[in-house]
């Protein structure tokens, strides 16, 4: 585990048009997003290197991992996240995030179809909608390339 892929032309962006950005700019722009979620990510620090985000520091739980990675790797001109140094700080001992589940969004795929993929029965979108908050702040709201969590069935 460690790297991540995303879809480079697809996300949300962080700059206008235009010149790009140095990846100085780039790794503030994608710290700021990743911290506007109010995820707890405080001790993250990101770097990009062409169009790789480089994610290291330590989290307190396996989901906000998930969702750092998400935010940061769901933004235009991103299409790989190094996340191998970062911790999830666990009954005071570090270790290294589990393996997650992310979907990548297809053209025409809505949370239901996604939900009758990955656990059998499209009735369970609202567990994926839930897993992803608030990175997605409306479940008709997905957009293809787009990687979501999958939180293990029940």
């Amino acid at each position: 585990m460690g790297f991540f892929d995303f879809v480079a032309n697809a996300g949300k962006a962080l700059f206008g048009g235009g010149q790009p950005p140095s990846p100085e700019a780039h790794a503030e722009a994608l710290k700021t997003e990743m911290d506007s979620h109010g995820l707890g990510t405080d001790k993250v620090e990101v770097k990009v290197e062409g169009d790789t985000a480089i994610v290291k520091g330590e989290v307190a739980d396996q989901s906000i991992f998930e969702k750092a990675v998400l935010a940061v790797g769901n933004t235009l001109g991103i299409s790989k996240v190094q996340a191998d140094e970062v911790t999830v700080k666990a009954a005071d001992i570090p270790e290294p995030p589990k393996e997650p589940r992310f979907h990548t969004v297809a053209k025409g795929d809505t949370l239901w179809a996604v939900a009758k993929k990955e656990y059998g029965d499209g009735a369970k979108y609202p567990k994926i909608f839930e897993a992803n908050k608030p990175l997605l702040k409306d479940p008709d709201k997905i957009y293809p390339g787009q990687v979501l969590r999958i939180p293990e069935p029940d």
